[in-house]
């Protein structure tokens, strides 16, 4: 059997796409090793999701309004839109099939994971249309997302496996929400022009659809298991060390 294919730049677009979705559950690799998750430590892993969510997000905007401002604020209202209406659609359905989906307790558990899915798509077409630049500049894009992918996890983790997530499965499900990024590349790669259009809007979405998760679940939760004192430093600890992070891979 041949595999000149992997030779081909669609293929190794797809690849290294690949590479940057597999990075994702490498952050739910500590959660091994965190056997004893007291109250205490749920909040302060709920704050620090925050803090990364947080300076994602606002990362994502900057790099929307580097392309189309009023598109990027476009995409944050109906982002946000959108999420309130899953959420309010998600009341009316039971936990329980929730639960053995992602075998947690609480269905905001599916909510968020949906949230990283949607970031997802905007990291996969900026993957793509960084490959239809040059080779070089893709794969070093493709590097840098991956990496980038690492603190996402861990913040999916943070949120899933204190709430009774394993965390084999926090690391399926890491994977599973940043499966976009190799399926969104490819085509962008090819339709470079049409996907780059709307590149601000997908970035938008993402930043106001996780900003919402923030304030309306992550952040509340925190300050039921942990005083706001500590909250507030564990937010402000995880917004640093993500800044200093994309500072760092060149974002």
């Amino acid at each position: 059997m041949s595999f000149d294919f992997l030779s081909e730049p669609i293929a190794q677009v797809f690849l290294y796409a690949l590479l940057t979705a597999v990075a994702t559950g490498l952050g739910a690799v500590p959660f091994f090793f965190i056997k004893d998750i007291s109250q205490s430590l749920l909040g302060k892993s709920n704050a620090a999701a925050s803090g990364l969510m947080l300076a994602a997000s606002f990362s994502l905007i900057m790099e929307g309004y580097d392309l189309d401002e009023w598109m990027t604020l476009g995409g944050m209202l109906a982002g946000v839109v959108l999420v309130v209406l899953a959420n309010k659609w998600m009341d009316g359905r039971s936990d329980v099939d929730v639960k053995d989906l992602v075998g947690a307790k609480r269905k905001q558990m599916l909510m968020f994971l949906g949230i990283m899915t949607v970031h997802s798509f905007a990291e996969g077409i900026s993957v793509g249309v960084s490959f239809a630049n040059t080779m070089e500049f893709g794969i070093f894009i493709a590097i840098a997302i991956a990496i980038h992918n690492i603190p996402e996890g861990l913040a999916i983790s943070l949120v899933m496996v204190p709430q009774g997530t394993s965390p084999i499965k926090a690391v399926w499900w890491s994977i599973f929400s940043s499966l976009p990024q190799p399926l969104m590349a490819v085509p962008a790669f090819l339709f470079v022009e049409i996907f780059k259009e709307y590149l601000p809007f997908g970035l938008g979405f993402a930043a106001g659809a996780m900003i919402w998760m923030v304030f309306a679940d992550l952040i509340p939760e925190a300050l039921e298991k942990c005083e706001a004192k500590k909250v507030g430093l564990w937010v402000t600890l995880a917004v640093l060390a993500m800044s200093a992070f994309q500072i760092l891979i060149g974002h």
